[in-house]
C-alpha cells in the first residue's frame, strides 16, 4: 500500500485531549496531507493512534509486541553480550526487522561495570539513539558527571534507572508494614529520591539531557518536577504496575509482582496517579522483562525481578482514560509522542512527515490476561486474570501493514 487512506476513524491526533473523526493519509511511509493512491482502509469504529514507542524493554519479543501495538522499542543495552561497541548495537537494530523498529540504547559503560566510559561516539555512529547504564545506578559521582558531559557533547540523552545502591544493597522490597510482616529484606524508598537528587544536580552541571526510567515514589516525582519548574532537560517514566499496584500485591509472596524497582506503599502510589495527571510524568512504558519458570517459581527472595509487560501496556492504560484520570490525547503523548521526542526519532504523532507507524484499535474489545496464553517469551505478569477492554486489530509500520 504505497498511498491510502485511514478512514471513518478516531484519529488521536497532537494537540487534541479526545480522538477526533478525521482521515489520515499515508504517502509511501509517511503520513501525508495529501494521499498518493486511491486505496482506502476502513477504520469505522476504532481509534487509530499513533504506534507506541517503549522506551527500556529487556527483551526483543516480537510476538509480544505485535499484540500489545508496540512498533518502536528502545532495546536496554544489559544484553548478553553487552551492547558496549558498534557491533553490537547495528546487531541490535537488526532484530526486529520487519516488523518493527528496535532502537538500542549504548552501555554507558564497559560491559556495564561502571568504571570506564564505552566508545558512546562510535556506536551513536552505529545506531544507538541514547546512553543507559542498565539497570545499575552510577554510584561514583565523578564518573557520572564525566559521562553526562560526553553524552551533552555528543547531544544524546541519558536513561538512568535511579536508586542509590549504597542504600538497596541486595533488598528485594521497599521498607514498610508488608516487607517487616513478610520478613522481606528491605530498603527504604528514599533511595530513589537521594539517587534522583544527586543525578539532576550534575545534570544542571553538565547540562545533559536526563531521562528517568521510572520514578515510583512522591519524594522521587518532587525532584523531578522542580527540576522541570526550572527548566532543566528531564523527564520521567513509569510502568502500569507502579501506578495500579502497592507492595500489598506481594502479601502471599508472590513473585510475579516482584519488580524492579519494588512496588511502593500505597501513598506513593496515589503521587504517581497524581503525577500522571499533573504531566510530571513524561513516558509510561512497559517494562518488559519477560522471566521464565525457572526465575519466578523460587522464594520470592530469590526469585529473579521483572515481569512481561508488552502485551498489557496498552490494555492497562486505557483504563486511566475511562477513568477519568487523563484524556485519550494525553495517554498518546505518554505512549508515543513523548518518548519520540525523547530519543529524537520522527515519529508517535499522526501529522504530516512523520512515519506511518500508526495503530487501529478496538477499544471495547473484551479480554482477559492470562500468564498461561501469552505471546511473550514468558508469561510472567502481576496481572494474571484480570479482565480487560482494549485491543489492536491492525498495525501498520513505516505505511506496510503487519501480518
Amino acid at each position: 500500500m504505497s498511498g491510502f487512506t485511514i478512514s471513518g476513524g478516531m484519529a488521536v491526533l497532537p494537540g487534541n485531549p479526545d480522538a477526533v473523526r478525521q482521515d489520515i493519509l499515508v504517502s509511501g511511509d509517511v503520513i501525508a496531507k495529501k494521499a498518493t493512491g486511491k486505496k482506502r482502509l476502513d477504520a469505522t469504529s476504532l481509534i487509530v493512534a499513533p504506534g507506541i514507542i517503549d522506551l527500556g524493554v529487556f527483551a526483543t519479543d516480537k510476538p509480544a509486541f505485535r499484540f500489545g501495538g508496540i512498533i518502536r522499542a528502545a532495546l536496554m543495552p544489559d544484553q548478553s553480550p553487552v551492547h558496549d561497541d558498534p557491533a553490537t548495537i547495528r546487531f541490535a537494530a537488526l532484530k526486529g526487522k520487519p516488523d518493527f523498529w528496535v532502537h538500542p540504547l549504548a552501555a554507558a559503560t564497559r560491559s556495564l561495570e561502571n568504571l570506564k566510559i564505552a566508545e558512546i561516539a562510535l556506536m551513536k555512529e552505529a545506531g544507538a539513539v541514547a546512553v543507559s547504564a542498565g539497570r545499575c545506578w552510577i554510584r561514583d559521582s565523578g564518573l557520572m558527571l564525566r559521562l553526562m558531559h560526553y553524552c551533552a557533547a555528543l547531544d544524546m540523552p541519558l536513561v538512568i534507572d535511579a536508586e542509590d545502591s549504597s542504600l538497596t544493597g541486595d533488598a528485594v522490597a521497599t521498607s514498610g508494614e508488608t516487607a517487616t510482616r513478610l520478613g522481606l529484606s528491605s530498603a527504604p524508598s528514599v533511595a530513589e529520591a537521594l539517587a534522583i537528587s544527586r543525578d539532576i544536580l550534575l545534570a544542571r552541571e553538565s547540562g545533559a539531557k536526563v531521562h528517568f526510567r521510572q520514578v515510583t515514589t512522591a519524594k522521587g516525582l518532587q525532584h523531578v518536577r522542580q527540576a522541570k519548574e526550572e527548566g532543566l532537560p528531564v523527564s520521567c517514566g513509569i510502568t502500569p504496575a507502579h501506578l495500579l499496584l502497592s507492595d500489598d500485591a506481594v502479601s502471599d509472596y508472590r513473585t510475579f509482582a516482584r519488580i524492579s524497582p519494588p512496588l511502593r506503599s500505597q501513598e506513593d502510589r496515589a503521587a504517581c496517579m497524581a503525577a500522571l495527571a499533573d504531566g510530571t510524568i513524561d513516558v509510561i512504558s512497559s517494562g518488559h522483562s519477560p522471566q521464565g519458570p525457572e526465575a519466578k517459581r523460587l522464594p520470592f527472595a530469590e526469585a529473579t525481578p521483572g515481569m512481561a509487560g508488552a502485551e498489557t501496556l496498552l490494555a492497562l492504560t486505557l483504563n486511566f482514560v475511562r477513568d477519568g484520570a487523563i484524556g485519550l490525547g494525553r495517554l498518546f503523548e505518554l505512549l508515543a509522542s513523548n518518548p519520540a521526542h525523547i530519543l529524537g526519532l520522527n515519529a508517535g504523532e499522526l501529522a504530516a512527515g512523520k512515519q506511518a507507524d500508526i495503530i487501529l484499535i478496538d477499544e471495547d474489545a473484551p479480554w482477559q490476561i492470562d500468564s498461561s496464553k501469552m505471546a511473550a517469551l514468558a508469561g510472567n505478569t502481576p496481572f494474571d486474570k484480570l479482565p480487560v477492554q482494549g485491543r489492536v486489530v491492525k498495525m501498520m509500520k513505516g505505511g506496510k501493514v503487519i501480518d
